[in-house]
């Protein structure tokens, strides 16, 4: 029997992350700490920036503070579990402290695929109806849509979580994966969960792919205005305007889609656990820098801060 039979016998969980690699646990955690950190500040940078400076009010920064705050809830949800079954490999989770893990991961995963969703729409707006932006983009509008995204996956996500831990689990509990996720979770279950599982691709094609169709319609009429512009400046001006967005899209879609849309049969849990740290560590670190060295407005905002908190803001000549 393995080693953490006695956790799973006591009706316990046991996070197996990367056990097949075990001498590279502290090598692993010792690289993913200083990841985790940078995307916290990047991401809390994010957050506040907006709040101490007034150049950065735009629609456009409120929907990526809320961004900000999803990917800082799953990084937290996720990575502090992460690296105590790094460094502590075989501690117990309770069922409820699973449970709730997959409740926040589901609901953050769908909340990010929504939020995107309206920050194309943000930026199509504001490139195809320049004029009527102000009338239609109002703050009550995105206040609006920002409380949508947020708890629009909840339900769904709270209904899949239940459901899932209604079924028996039989055998050693050992999750093979970092945190607890409905693949690994369901290779646990000794039970028929045929019904469970069309009823998880349905609601994934619905959250993440039809998301993702309303955005690639928003770019596409994004580039078709674009396109007809007279100005080579205004056509990238308007374009720069995208490409950050674009760039999160590519990152998040490229490995969520790979993840949750794969056939049962192809699921290997090495790989998934490779391409999970994608979306749950390295795209949260990279969204910031993303943002903030592309966008001219954040970093001269960021400047405007500094010098301010500094106390070594720009001085006038002398008369």
């Amino acid at each position: 029997a393995p080693p953490w039979a006695n956790l799973s016998s006591a009706g316990q969980f046991v996070l197996l992350g990367f056990a097949h690699v075990p001498a590279l646990r502290p090598p692993l955690a010792a690289l993913f700490l200083p990841a985790f950190l940078l995307a916290l500040l990047g991401d809390a940078l994010i957050v506040l920036l907006p709040a101490l400076d007034a150049g950065l009010r735009a629609p456009m920064y409120f929907f990526l503070r809320q961004l900000a705050l999803v990917e800082m809830c799953f990084s937290l949800d996720v990575v502090p579990r992460l690296l105590g079954t790094l460094l502590r490999p075989g501690r117990g989770v309770s069922p409820a402290g699973c449970a709730l893990q997959l409740l926040l991961v589901l609901s953050c995963v769908s909340s990010e695929c929504f939020l995107l969703t309206a920050m194309a729409w943000d930026r199509y707006v504001a490139i195809c109806r320049p004029l009527r932006y102000g009338a239609i983009v109002s703050p009550r509008l995105c206040h609006r849509l920002a409380a949508a995204c947020w708890l629009a996956g909840a339900p769904v996500a709270l209904v899949f979580t239940v459901w899932l831990f209604r079924f028996p689990f039989c055998g050693p509990r050992g999750i093979r994966h970092f945190f607890c996720d409905i693949a690994p979770l369901l290779s646990l279950v000794c039970a028929d969960t045929r019904v469970f599982e069309d009823n998880v691709l349905v609601a994934t094609v619905l959250v993440i792919m039809v998301p993702f169709c309303l955005i690639a319609t928003s770019y596409a009429q994004i580039l078709a205005t674009v396109l007809r512009m007279p100005s080579a400046r205004g056509r990238r001006k308007a374009l720069s305007t995208c490409a950050s967005h674009l760039i999160v899209v590519v990152l998040f879609y490229g490995t969520t889609g790979v993840i949750h849309l794969r056939p049962k049969a192809s699921y290997s849990p090495e790989s998934k656990q490779v391409v999970s740290l994608s979306y749950t560590l390295v795209t949260p670190m990279l969204n910031p820098l993303i943002y903030s060295l592309r966008n001219k407005e954040v970093k001269a905002a960021l400047r405007r801060v500094c010098c301010h908190h500094l106390g070594s803001g720009p001085r006038e000549g002398p008369p």
